[in-house]
């Protein structure tokens, strides 16, 4: 039985270890002029912290097997670098990580991802996400995330009902 936990500065090697060994998955997937590695430098991570990216890891037997991000924004809340290891999915760690998230979060979630990465669409829709539309999409990630534009065009945007319901977009 795992537990959930904040993580902190002693985690920063298990949580790159954890990004790096995830995202492996995009590779081949995702466009290969975005997919780089490893996916995530520890400079990328810190900067990540700095700005605010509250990370929670899902630990098992002293080991952290999934991490997922918080970072609040003024009018929403997004969920942020969700991974599990490659050899840990599938076991609801991703699921228990998202569900302790929402309910720590108080606005309305958006989550951003790869629009090629369909198991994570998949996955967050399964969880009641449902996408916006396309323009909705581009405004969205300009607004709440520092990525470049390449990615914009590359990625999709998530919302819980409670951003539809909030925003009018029902």
């Amino acid at each position: 039985m795992g537990i959930i936990r904040k993580c902190g500065a002693a985690d920063f090697g298990a949580m790159l270890d954890v990004v790096n060994d995830a995202a492996q998955a995009y590779c081949g997937v995702i466009d290969a002029d975005c997919w780089k590695d490893p996916y995530m430098s520890p400079e990328e991570l810190r900067h990540e912290v700095e700005d605010g990216v509250e990370f929670w890891a899902y630990e098992e037997e002293g080991r952290v097997t999934g991490i997922m991000g918080l970072q609040e924004k003024p009018e929403v809340t997004l969920i942020r670098h969700a991974y599990v290891r490659t050899e840990m999915r599938s076991r609801g760690i991703g699921s228990k990580l998202l569900c302790h998230l929402e309910r720590k979060a108080g606005k309305p979630v958006l989550i951003g991802t790869w629009k090629a990465a369909v198991w994570a669409v998949s996955f967050y829709q399964k969880h009641g996400y449902r996408l916006v539309t396309p323009g909705e999409k581009d405004r969205l990630l300009r607004k709440y995330w520092d990525i470049p534009d390449r990615q914009i065009e590359t990625s999709v945007v998530m919302a819980d009902q409670k951003w539809f319901r909030l925003s009018g977009k029902e």
